[in-house]
């Protein structure tokens, strides 16, 4: 087979898949039903000390396939400053799985990957810049839009973990 046939299958093809793909998101009832299950959410936070800032951004987004399972996805921007000491800049995303046996009980697993970036001001300490897995697994009790719970990283790392523990609270709201 030469070259010109192969190319011309392979555009029949793109264009049979365009086609049908145009047409799909050209039904406005499966569009709108999409959307009638997406829920969106996150977190910000701030944190304030003598001579130290942190502040975070995290909005997320999840998918509820019915009353007991949803997925989504997460970004998350942090910057921390300790006067005359560090910087530190962490971007990264997240991908979450959420099951409600029951309506007041949630179980998730979150799989976070970040980049940290850290530099310090003093020459005794190396600057770093790595990336850093995290897989939590939690539960939490839900009222509605809101879950609080707790959550245990079990790829924890003393060294290179951005979180102090392992195990950490949360307080989860989607819309």
């Amino acid at each position: 087979m030469n070259f010109s046939a192969i190319f011309q299958r392979k555009t029949y093809v793109i264009i049979l898949l365009c086609s049908s793909f145009f047409s799909f998101s050209q039904n406005e009832d499966t569009a709108n039903d999409f959307w009638n299950h997406v829920r969106f959410g996150g977190s910000l936070g701030l944190s304030f000390g003598d001579g130290f800032f942190s502040g975070t951004i995290a909005p997320s987004a999840i998918y509820q396939f019915n009353s007991k399972f949803a997925t989504g996805v997460g970004l998350n921007a942090t910057y921390n400053k300790q006067d005359n000491f560090f910087k530190s800049t962490i971007l990264g995303a997240s991908v979450i799985g959420l099951y409600n046996p029951v309506r007041e009980f949630q179980v998730s697993a979150e799989f976070e990957q970040l980049n940290v970036n850290r530099k310090f001001d003093d020459p005794v300490f190396e600057n770093d810049n790595y990336w850093y897995p995290a897989l939590f697994m939690g539960i939490g009790y839900s009222n509605r839009n809101v879950t609080f719970g707790i959550r245990y990283d079990l790829l924890y790392n003393r060294e290179k973990s951005i979180y102090v523990d392992p195990y950490m609270p949360f307080v989860r709201v989607f819309f």
